[in-house]
């Protein structure tokens, strides 16, 4: 590593600490209905949305209704998405006259946009006209991330309130996540975007000719207004095929500094506002340090394992993979940050990554993306893992385990221990099927321990809604658009449901009054018992897959052997 990116990190991680505080108190007061500055500007419009759509904005539900609206919101979108893919030819705004999009591709991306997975198992320039791309993935992109949001407000309200049944209105929530969040923030990002040079038109396809005398189309289209909502709704879902390693998407060293900071914005700054709305900021500031020191060791790991020589390599480093314009570090400080922000955007191929970085990327993406994680999925997810450490610290010193005055008891604890299996278990099984039938082996690009990471990748990204993928499996298949559209319903709803239900068992709870014997959670001593938890969590469930794919795969080319 050079000093210009140590710099480069240090100023990365001074800017995200920085920022934390001042996103996080203005969402503290957007989301608790006081004044703030947005106010005057975008009041009306979310009035006029009420009005339209007959909300009572004063109105507020349990968790069950609650849950109902954002799964019967969240299927109508799905439906939306899956017409105009399989109608395509027949809408406007499709210049390079691109076909209908078939049965199962439409599916998986229909799921995908709709969970804030936006896996792409196509290719955006070839596949899915402007009209597509922008009143279905770019409006998807917008709401999936305010429903992440939406539940996350809920289980805070469950967690801070006490003896009632109402945890808020899902549509509300919706509104004020959209309005006043992430419209302004990617409205500036889009201009900024513009300015840098990432396109935005609509214009045809341009056909050129190269310095060598062939015919090159080039895409256009509107990708600026996708890019900014894509990374700042951690989305990550690219307007064309090599995502945010196409120049179009990602001009300059400065586009790609910015991109990289918006991945991982505005899932920090929740936890500064959640700290706030369960009337404590050290509890904020505890789960912000339990994410960073995850990311941090996961950073420096993989950069140790990328800079470092091998019999293969030599002393070369590996720039297999990756874009010249922006180097090893701005593309594992990327694939670190997106893998843990659930974001699956990409600068570089993850499927040349050494071996032990590929793990890492991996391994955050098996954690159940709860390293800062999607907005409001990621920090509900650690609020899980919460529960589950209160929940051990409690049987260590023979009390009853409580988290901010709530008792946690065998319901919490079962809600939990699903929210966690579940996606776990379609990592597993999903995987196992994979690798041992005919339609999984024969979309591998390698063989071998690599080929294998590319599968447990693939549903690991999946069952995260993550989203990227290692880039060497032929996923645009009939076998792997269902079983990977399948297994990111299942990490999303199977992780909402227990959470709402989480959410709606907490809110009834009376609020126990701290003693001398209550275990704290705004600590160092937490903070540790925390990381250890998630990482025994996830090594144990994980550690025999690991085993077979990037731990081989790294002893094998330490011995001159690739795949």
């Amino acid at each position: 590593m050079t000093t210009q990116d140590v710099i480069q990190v240090i100023l990365y991680f001074a800017l995200l600490i920085g920022l934390t505080p001042i996103l996080g108190n203005y969402m503290f007061k957007v989301f608790s209905g006081q004044k703030h500055f947005m106010l005057p500007v975008l009041g009306w419009l979310e009035k006029l949305t009420y009005k339209i759509t007959g909300v009572d904005s004063g109105e507020e539900t349990n968790w069950k209704s609650y849950t109902f609206g954002l799964i019967m919101f969240s299927f109508i979108g799905f439906v939306f998405v899956y017409l105009i893919q399989v109608f395509q030819a027949h809408l406007p705004l499709n210049p390079a006259n691109l076909p209908n999009v078939s049965w199962h591709s439409a599916f998986n991306t229909s799921v995908s946009f709709m969970t804030n997975t936006n896996w792409q198992g196509y290719a955006g320039e070839t596949t899915l006209s402007y009209f597509v791309q922008m009143i279905g993935l770019t409006v998807q992109n917008f709401v999936s991330a305010a429903a992440g949001i939406a539940v996350l407000l809920a289980l805070i309200r469950g967690i801070a309130r006490k003896t009632t049944d109402k945890l808020g209105n899902f549509w509300v929530d919706l509104t004020r996540s959209t309005l006043y969040l992430l419209l302004p923030l990617s409205i500036l990002f889009a201009l900024v975007l513009v300015g840098q040079g990432v396109v935005q038109n609509f214009k045809h396809y341009e056909t050129v000719q190269t310095l060598q005398g062939a015919q090159q189309v080039i895409p256009m289209g509107p990708a600026a207004s996708q890019i900014a909502i894509k990374q700042l709704g951690t989305n990550g879902g690219g307007f064309f095929n090599a995502n945010s390693a196409h120049p179009f998407e990602n001009p300059t060293p400065f586009s790609n500094f910015l991109e990289m900071l918006a991945i991982l914005l505005i899932p920090a700054a929740l936890t500064f506002t959640y700290g706030k709305m369960v009337g404590s900021k050290r509890q904020g500031w505890t789960i912000f340090s339990a994410m960073l020191i995850l990311l941090i060791a996961g950073l420096s790991i993989s950069l140790y394992a990328e800079y470092s020589t091998n019999p293969i390599f030599g002393h070369f480093h590996l720039m297999e993979g990756k874009e010249t314009r922006f180097g090893i570090t701005n593309s594992i400080l990327w694939a670190t940050a997106t893998t843990s922000a659930s974001n699956g955007s990409v600068n570089a191929m993850h499927d040349s990554l050494s071996p032990i970085a590929g793990m890492i990327a991996m391994v955050n993406l098996m954690l159940g993306e709860i390293i800062f994680g999607g907005v409001g999925s990621g920090l509900y997810g650690m609020v899980i893992f919460i529960i589950i450490t209160v929940f051990i610290a409690g049987l260590m010193v023979g009390r009853t385990p409580e988290y901010l005055g709530k008792k946690i008891e065998a319901f919490e604890v079962q809600m939990a221990i699903i929210a966690i299996l579940l996606p776990n278990l379609v990592i597993q099984l999903f995987s196992a099927w994979a690798s041992v039938s005919n339609v999984g082996l024969s979309s591998l690009n390698n063989a071998g321990p690599h080929g294998f990471s590319e599968i447990l990748y693939a549903y690991s990204s999946a069952a995260g809604n993550n989203g990227s993928a290692f880039a060497g499996l032929n996923a645009n298949t009939v076998f792997y658009n269902l079983t990977i559209g399948i297994g990111m319903l299942i990490g999303r709803f199977g992780v909402i449901i227990p959470v709402m239900a989480i959410a709606g068992s907490m809110v009834k709870k009376k609020i126990t009054p701290l003693s001398a014997g209550t275990f704290r959670t705004d600590n160092g001593l937490f903070i540790g018992l925390l990381i250890a938890v998630i990482l025994i969590v996830g090594g144990l469930t994980h550690f025999p897959a690991l085993a077979l794919g990037p731990v081989v795969e790294h002893l094998l080319m330490n011995s001159g052997i690739t795949f």
